[in-house]
C-alpha cells in the first residue's frame, strides 16, 4: 500500500488545497492530511482542531483519506505515520521555489521524496492569507467559490456577513 503525506497550514483549507487532496487521493492508496501551526507565519485564523475538523468534513467523500495534525519535522511525521512520499501542492512559480528547498532539505536529510502536484489555472490565485483577510474585513459573502462549504459555514459563523470579529 502507498501511503502519501500532504502537510500544510490550511488556514483555511481552500479550493486549490481541494484540488491537491482529490488528485493525491487518486494516486496513492493513503493520503494524510496533515495540518500543521508553522511559527513562521502569523498567529492563526483558526485552531488546529478547527482545521482537522473543517478538513474532514470536506473530504468525507474520499475513503483513503486521513486528517491529522502535528508539530514536529515534517519528516519525522511522514516516518511516523509510514509515508512514502510528501506531497506539495504548487500554485505559481514562486511556490515552486521555497518548496524545492524544502524538498532537497527534507531528502538530504530522512531520504524522502517530494512529489509536486500543480494545481489547474483556475485556483492558482487563491491563497489562504488573502481568504483570511477578506473574511476579516467584509467580505465572506464574496469567497464563497473559493473555499468548500464546511469551511465557507465556519467563516460565516466567525465573521459573520461583515467580518471585523
Amino acid at each position: 500500500m502507498r501511503t502519501a503525506l500532504f502537510p500544510g497550514t490550511f488556514d483555511p483549507f481552500h479550493n486549490g488545497h481541494l484540488e491537491i487532496v482529490e488528485t493525491a487521493a487518486k494516486l496513492f492508496d493513503h493520503l494524510i492530511v496533515a495540518a500543521m501551526r508553522n511559527p513562521q507565519k502569523a498567529e492563526p485564523l483558526f485552531s488546529l482542531e478547527e482545521r482537522k475538523a473543517m478538513i474532514a468534513d470536506t473530504v468525507a467523500h474520499l475513503p483513503n483519506v486521513e486528517i491529522t495534525s502535528f508539530s514536529s519535522l515534517v519528516v519525522d511525521l511522514a516516518r511516523e505515520v509510514g509515508a512514502d512520499v510528501i506531497v506539495k501542492g504548487l500554485r505559481v512559480v514562486s511556490d515552486f521555489e521555497s518548496e524545492l528547498q524544502q524538498a532537497q532539505m527534507n531528502k538530504a536529510v530522512s531520504g524522502f521524496e517530494t512529489l509536486f502536484i500543480p494545481c489547474s489555472s483556475e485556483y492558482t490565485f487563491i491563497a489562504s492569507m488573502y481568504v483570511r483577510d477578506f473574511a476579516r474585513f467584509g467580505g465572506v459573502d464574496r469567497i464563497g467559490s473559493m473555499v468548500p462549504a464546511p469551511v465557507l459555514a465556519q467563516l460565516k459563523d466567525r465573521f459573520g456577513g461583515t467580518g471585523l470579529a
